[in-house]
């Protein structure tokens, strides 16, 4: 057990890190959302004429409505680049010496993914506090409420990366992987318009992003900052990110590798 917790220190600490050290991810990961936060949102509202009332029932602006969606976008991305980095550190070698350690390849995963998902709690935070200078303010609660919706979103979306990292064998070839992903997930969701709005214009993209596990992630987050409840959003999360974290798990398996070769 106290080998478990070392290893666990360990691998978060190398996380941190690595984060500190660079510091324009962590700028890339703010600049990202803020822009489409202060210069797109004006621009998408007035297009779409978007009145937003769901879940609550009172009129907000848009800017406030795409927060929960700007958030998950900082939690798709570090999850991706965080995959990344093991995709470098497998071809480094770094990896494989951390997988022939005596503890259960489950948990050094889970461990990997436990650092990856508080560096993107972090930012997620950061970027509240941001907006809120911008005078966009939600529910003082409500940044409280937040924090199990983004641990859970983060780590479903990080054992995504886990997922693509283990099938993923070149550092080449991951970056297109990772805007196969990341941009389908996120434009077909309702991090930018709500789904009422996607049904008028196509009931096939609709249902395209009514099944999307990104979907029910921003859901999940958008309930939780205005003290909501959506089960069903919680639901689908916790299917995806088990799905996702079972893929990691055989994906990293040595004796799956070893039948291949």
């Amino acid at each position: 057990m106290r080998a478990a917790l070392i290893a666990l220190r360990a691998i978060v600490a190398r996380e941190a890190l690595r984060f500190i050290h660079q510091r324009e991810r962590f700028i890339a990961a703010l600049v990202r959302p803020l822009v489409w936060l202060l210069v797109f949102a004006a621009g998408f509202r007035a297009a779409l004429g978007l009145s937003i009332t769901p879940p609550y029932q009172t009129y907000i602006t848009y800017e406030i409505y795409i927060v929960p969606g700007l958030l998950g976008m900082i939690l798709l991305f570090n999850g991706m680049q965080s995959s990344l980095s093991l995709v470098y550190d497998r071809e480094m070698g770094s990896m494989k010496v951390l997988l022939t350690a005596p503890l259960p390849r489950w948990w050094l995963l889970l461990s990997k993914l436990l650092g990856s998902t508080a560096i993107s709690i972090l930012q997620a935070y950061v970027f509240l506090g941001i907006a809120a200078a911008f005078g966009i303010v939600l529910p003082a609660w409500g940044y409280v409420a937040v924090l199990p919706a983004l641990v859970l979103a983060g780590l479903m979306l990080g054992a995504l990366g886990l997922a693509l990292s283990s099938f993923i064998k070149q550092l080449e070839n991951f970056a297109g992987v990772m805007n196969f992903v990341i941009f389908p997930m996120f434009f077909l969701s309702s991090a930018l318009y709500p789904l009422w709005k996607m049904a008028e214009s196509s009931r096939l993209l609709h249902d395209i992003c009514a099944v999307n596990p990104f979907t029910h992630a921003v859901e999940l987050i958008r309930f939780a900052l205005y003290l909501d409840w959506n089960g069903a959003a919680l639901g689908w999360t916790v299917l995806a990110t088990g799905v996702f974290a079972a893929l990691a798990l055989w994906g990293y398996d040595p004796a799956r590798g070893m039948s291949r070769r």
